[in-house]
Order: C-alpha cells, then structure tokens, then sequence
C-alpha cells in the first residue's frame, strides 16, 4: 500500500516501509515497542501507516544503531525529540557525546588495525626468509573490547 496524503506526504504499509528502509517488518515493531520511533499513525483498517518523515527517521535510528548506539538511548533520544525545539540544545549534547565515544573507538580501531597490519608484513618477512621482530604493545585498547557488546 503506497498513497499520497492531503498533504502530499507518501504513506505506505508496514511492509513497504521495511522495503524501503532496509529492515523487516518485526524490526521496525520492535523499534516501536522500544521507543526508538514514533509509533506511526494508522489506517481506517487498524494498520500501521507511515510517512516519508517516518521513513527518513527509521533511516536515521538504523545509522545510530550501525554505530553502535544502545536502544535505550536512542528511546532517549527519541523521547527528548519528540519533545520539541525546546530541547535542541539537549539532543545535540546526546549526540556530542555519542560521537566522541565513536571517535575513540575508531582511533582504537585504527591502531588495532596498524598492529595487524604489522603482524601481516611479520609473515610476509618470514615467508621470504626474512626475519623481523614484531611489536604488538602491551597497551590495551578499551574501547576495542567493546566489540563484542555491539
């Protein structure tokens, strides 16, 4: 079911709208029952029935969910937002803060990959008969063991 509204805002179906955000069907009840969106308006029938601005937020909760952002502080979020332009301020700090943990993350990660890297070229080296001494550092990288919690 696609439809154009009154307002000119396409609307369509539940299924149509996992299509067309990349997700399933029990995805987006899921993202509704937790909070992370706004349940969407219904049809005459009793369906779900959503909105291009309903679409483009499920793109936007996906991509917060890619960076590994928790359900429950994208219910937050989604919670404060709905809120209105009263709490700009609060949602740019969530998200502030959000993206320095992703910041340290990836520096994490750049140096986990470095060390890989060197390991390669050890092996490399020693495939060729060359003997090279590898330095992994003893140094943990916190927010690389966070890996496994995404």
């Amino acid at each position: 079911m696609a439809s154009i509204s009154d307002t000119g805002t396409a609307k369509c179906s539940i299924a149509a709208a996992a299509r067309l955000t990349g997700t399933s069907v029990e995805t987006l009840r899921y993202y509704e029952r937790a909070g992370a969106i706004v349940r969407p308006g219904r049809s005459a029938g009793g369906h779900r029935v959503y909105t291009d601005d309903d679409l483009a937020y499920i793109r936007f909760v996906r991509r917060l969910r890619a960076t590994g952002m928790s359900m429950r502080v994208i219910a937050d979020y989604t919670a404060i937002a709905r809120a209105g332009t009263s709490t700009l301020a609060e949602r740019r700090a969530l998200l502030e803060a959000h993206r320095d943990e992703l910041a340290g993350l990836i520096g994490d990660l750049q140096s986990a990959l470095a060390t890989v890297d060197r390991k390669i070229d050890h092996y490399i080296a020693a495939e060729a008969g060359i003997g090279i001494d590898l330095d992994c550092g003893d140094e943990p990288l916190p927010s690389v063991s966070r890996l496994g919690e995404l």
